[in-house]
């Protein structure tokens, strides 16, 4: 696995995601931290994405348990630094809300350059 490290603070690199690519309205269930992969949670709240959920959406900012938060899909972050351009990005195995280039759980994206991601339509 490869797992692909934050570089300071993720944040939304597209300048006006459309209003169809963000799921507002939301309350984090626990501690959700920028650029972390999400899923909204059969009572509703937002969780960190592990293994076995739905990606529903990637947080542009942390939210602690009870505060909103607002997931962003087809939308571009700044995450990392040296990344490989055109890799595909999956879910992590290993780290709830994390990034991974290897393995065989589900595509979330493509490294656009050596800091940006750009997440799918998830």
């Amino acid at each position: 696995m490869a797992a692909i490290a934050k570089s300071g603070t993720p944040s939304l690199a597209t300048a006006l995601p459309p209003q169809n690519e963000q799921i507002p309205g939301l309350k984090a269930g626990e501690a959700i931290a920028a650029g972390d992969l999400c899923t909204i949670a059969s009572n509703g709240t937002v969780m960190r994405s592990v293994t076995s959920n739905t990606v529903h959406g990637v947080a542009a900012v942390q939210a602690s348990a009870g505060e909103a938060v607002t997931l962003y899909r087809n939308v571009r972050f700044g995450y990392g630094a040296g990344l490989t351009p055109g890799t595909a990005v999956r879910l992590s195995a290993t780290v709830p809300g994390g990034l991974d280039t290897a393995g065989t759980e589900q595509i979330v994206g493509f490294v656009v350059d050596a800091t940006r991601i750009q997440f799918r339509g998830l």
